[in-house]
């Protein structure tokens, strides 16, 4: 009877639906980054074991993506020391190749996380990563350190980067988007740091055990993450394909992964390339100019934290359209600047922008995935494009600089800006298409 019947009420936005109602393919754009596969209930949204999981995820973000953030020091005494008969260009496939690896890692980190090998991956990418470091502190020639820094420790990197940002989704679910930006902080505090570090003690003892000292550090800090870190949700039941065949015709998603592309390709140009800048246009001295790297990754802390919170309230999609357009205009401002104090100013505002695409691409690819057990996999196809893009992003930008005259400065500043703008667009052409497929489906109810 009409009298008798219950009225569905329709959850509030980004709510997460009980398992008796029928599972949606997207949560909302619109509201907190939440998985419609998941009771709410169930997820801890904080406590004590959860927040040691983000502290164990900061760390691994510390020494993963955080000595990519810090490469321009390095670029910098390779170009002007160790490697100066090495182009910017080639010097650049270091840190593009230790950046990539991380990402690219993940199409088969991803399915063995579903598995259930998260503790394993995170031991073995450890080893890696610190061995790397230390046999790049012995290193001299050119293909020397593109084994060691590049591939031993970009493997190590890739092996435990996406696990160890994946597993916090296990914890959080109203909150993921802030769980995820500060445990994105790891990043922007290496950043600081390392830099600061490498360019004290180069000078006083040596490139080796400058490198050596980053290696101890990484060493005694990975006791965190190998002990805290560990899973909520059981194994996957059966083995997930490598590869999610249903993300070929889901159009919304393969328009994300390619603005993500677009992105990546320049977002790094200013990490790279700032403190170059500022020696060969006589902005900074070299005693100063690896505090410019130290600046950007300042500015990025806020950044990952700051966005993701209202993230949580407005939208994680919303706010990536944001961050990245933001990040556009002030790369296309570079061109303009000329004197230290407008430098510092443009690397303290695209830290914080640039930090809010890194650590919110994560939140705003989760309402694209139709079910939590897929999303290791499904992270995994994505942060392999992405790391395509890293790859070849700044040698792309290098070989554009090519003799450094003040045009192909030009000419690299512009890439960096028309690359974000790129995938801007496509972000937007992806949103508008996911909140239809969102209104489609809520219409055949």
């Amino acid at each position: 009877m009409a009298a008798q019947e219950k009225r569905e009420v329709a959850p509030a936005p980004g709510a997460i639906r009980p398992a008796s109602s029928p599972p949606r393919p997207h949560s909302s754009p619109s509201g907190p980054t939440t998985s419609p596969d998941l009771d709410a209930s169930a997820v801890p949204d904080g406590g004590f074991e959860a927040w040691l999981v983000v502290a164990g995820s900061i760390v691994v973000l510390f020494y993963t993506w955080g000595i990519i953030n810090s490469f321009g020091v390095f670029q910098t005494y390779y170009r002007t020391d160790l490697l100066r008969t090495s182009s910017s260009s080639d010097i650049s496939w270091i840190g593009s190749l230790q950046g990539a690896l991380p990402a690219m890692g993940g199409v088969f980190t991803g399915p063995l996380y579903d598995a259930g090998y998260f503790r394993g991956l995170i031991i073995v990418g450890n080893v890696l990563v610190v061995l790397g470091m230390f046999m790049t502190s012995l290193c001299t020639q050119y293909w020397q350190i593109i084994l060691a820094q590049g591939v031993c420790v970009g493997v190590g990197c890739g092996i435990m980067f996406l696990p160890s940002a994946a597993v916090v989704s296990q914890w959080f679910a109203k909150r993921r988007g802030l769980a995820l930006g500060v445990q994105s902080i790891g990043s922007p505090i290496a950043g600081i740091l390392l830099p600061i570090m490498f360019g004290r003690l180069q000078p006083q003892i040596g490139f080796g055990w400058a490198t050596r000292a980053i290696a101890f550090l990484m060493l005694a800090l990975s006791v965190i993450p190998i002990t805290s870190m560990k899973t909520r949700v059981p194994r996957a039941a059966k083995r997930r394909a490598f590869f999610d065949k249903s993300i070929l015709t889901d159009l919304p998603f393969l328009l994300f992964v390619a603005q993500m592309f677009c992105t990546y390709l320049g977002m790094y140009v200013p990490f790279f390339y700032v403190q170059l800048y500022s020696v060969k246009m006589g902005i900074s001295s070299t005693e100063f100019s690896p505090y410019l790297v130290t600046i950007l990754n300042a500015g990025s802390i806020f950044g990952r934290v700051v966005p993701n919170y209202f993230a949580d309230r407005f939208g994680p999609i919303q706010m990536l359209i944001f961050t990245t357009f933001a990040s556009a205009v002030l790369i296309f401002s570079w061109i303009g600047i000329k004197n230290l104090p407008g430098l510092i100013v443009f690397c303290i505002l695209y830290g914080f922008f640039s930090g809010g695409i890194t650590s919110g691409t994560l939140a705003a690819m989760v309402p694209y995935v139709p079910n939590l057990e897929r999303l290791g996999t499904r992270m995994g196809t994505f942060f392999f494009a992405m790391g395509v893009s890293v790859l070849i992003g700044t040698p792309i930008g290098g070989a554009i600089l090519g003799n450094g005259n003040e045009a192909s400065w030009k000419g690299l500043i512009a890439y960096g800006g028309a690359t974000l703008l790129a995938g801007d667009v496509l972000l937007v052409v992806s949103f508008i298409l996911h909140r239809k497929g969102e209104k489609g489906v809520d219409g055949v109810r």
